[in-house]
């Protein structure tokens, strides 16, 4: 399948330090209004702060008010899904979680926001612009459902302190997918070896809650060269060579639980249970998107965030025929729900909000657990600081590298994949059941079959 790489950088600068004032047009109301805004609550307070300051820095420029409620991230999921059931809306809202954008365009019920897009489209990364996309079922139609504000892809955390409790050194992991992670499990066995029984290798979410499990299915089709599960046009794709790195990716994360080298408990981690298994040192690495691993330590135990954990961005392995890994990327998009009772103003505040100066202070001042969505806005001090670990070679691999939006954008019936945990079912099957995984496979893809039945998509 194309995958999109980085999109060239436009002549000039923006001049980001030296920006001014932000750009009056999208302020243009004679009379004051009041909008109301969802969010989901940050992962760390920073994120918070830096929505808030956008929020009032609008409100200054435009005279007008945003209602905004910071809903923790579990219950706004609910609360969304039930605002949108009743009809009773917020004026803007995140899809949380992401793959909603798809679900509710395909049913008719949210805004197109085309002309918000259209005002800083051409300053977009092409994979978070098509990640705002949808289609419309009334409509037959692709068209522009959400504003893409950030992203974030699933890269590998790694304590190096305990790979040299082993005897062992980071520079020694393989750069190939199957040797990188299999460096992990022999660590483990090294720590047993010297009488360290509760630290496990692999930190892998094998279980049927949140959406860490599909993310990191998806992560090990691609390692295994198994990219393409969907294609842009919203076909399912089942051939040889995606079936063959399903087994292998079932196999290597089933596989890994139930030979004891993932923590026992994984099978029933929610979204942020490996992080805190991560922070306990209960295992030596972790898979999982965003940099909210890191960031959540930074302030608290900085010795952690810049001299023992290392977030593999630039060095993540390749395939194992030594090819590079095109990286998932979940896009965080604004959205208007229909039923919005103030659509003018919520317009008006997304064409602020996605200035390239507001991005820049949201992304930045939430230290940069989420990505730009702007290619020139990882070309920051803030993202090329060589004294941080971590941060060059996250944007490096979720937006300036080969990249790809998640697989529901294309159809949503992948969602709905997502929603029954379909994966999970296969690696569950593997990890506690004592099944194969060619098996498992077999009777994932008939489910998948069975979904994506249900979502046809009209080609024009």
């Amino acid at each position: 399948m194309a995958h999109f790489k980085r999109r060239s950088l436009l002549q000039g600068s923006f001049g980001l330090a030296a920006a001014g004032t932000l750009a009056a047009p999208y302020i243009a109301n004679a009379q004051a209004k009041t909008m109301t805004m969802w969010f989901a609550q940050g992962f760390v307070e920073d994120e918070d702060v830096a929505l808030r300051k956008a929020v009032a820095d609008y409100e200054k420029a435009s005279g007008n008010k945003v209602e905004l409620s910071i809903i923790p991230f579990a219950p706004m999921r609910q609360k969304i899904v039930s605002a949108i059931t009743s009809g009773v809306v917020p004026d803007v809202t995140q899809n949380n979680p992401n793959e909603i954008l798809q679900l509710y365009a395909w049913q008719d019920k949210l805004i197109e926001t085309e002309d918000v897009v259209e005002t800083q489209k051409a300053k977009f990364s092409q994979t978070y612009l098509s990640a705002a996309r949808a289609y419309n079922s009334v409509t037959k139609k692709r068209a522009y459902y959400g504003v893409p504000i950030r992203g974030g892809c699933v890269p590998a955390h790694t304590w190096n302190s305990l790979i040299e409790k082993a005897g062992m050194k980071l520079a020694e992991r393989p750069r190939t997918w199957t040797g990188y992670f299999d460096f992990y499990k022999k660590v483990q066995d090294n720590l047993r070896q010297k009488g360290e029984r509760k630290v496990y290798g692999l930190g892998f979410q094998v279980s049927a809650n949140g959406v860490d499990p599909a993310n990191t299915f998806n992560a090990f089709m691609h390692g295994f060269g198994g990219q393409g599960i969907v294609t842009p046009d919203g076909k399912l794709n089942l051939d040889e060579r995606i079936k063959a790195a399903a087994i292998k990716a079932c196999e290597y994360l089933g596989g890994a639980y139930r030979d004891g080298y993932v923590p026992p408990s994984a099978i029933n981690w929610n979204d942020a249970d490996d992080n805190n298994a991560f922070h306990a040192k209960l295992m030596v690495m972790d898979v999982d998107g965003t940099l909210s691993t890191e960031v959540a330590v930074k302030a608290k135990h900085p010795e952690w965030y810049f001299d023992e954990i290392v977030s593999d961005g630039l060095l993540y392995p390749t395939t194992d025929d030594g090819k590079p890994v095109t990286a998932i990327v979940g896009v965080t998009n604004a959205v208007i729900p229909k039923g919005a009772k103030n659509v003018a103003v919520a317009k008006e505040f997304l064409k602020f909000f996605i200035q390239p100066q507001v991005l820049q202070s949201f992304i930045e001042t939430g230290l940069g657990r989420w990505l730009p969505t702007m290619p020139e806005l990882a070309k920051t001090p803030f993202w090329e600081n060589p004294k941080d670990p971590h941060l060059k070679g996250y944007v490096q691999f979720g937006l300036l590298g080969p990249t790809q939006p998640e697989y529901y954008v294309y159809n949503p019936a992948m969602a709905e994949v997502y929603a029954q945990h379909v994966y999970s079912k296969a690696m569950i099957a593997v990890a506690k059941k004592g099944a194969k995984a060619a098996d498992a496979i077999d009777v994932c893809f008939k489910e998948l079959q069975e979904i994506f039945a249900k979502y046809p998509i009209q080609q024009s």
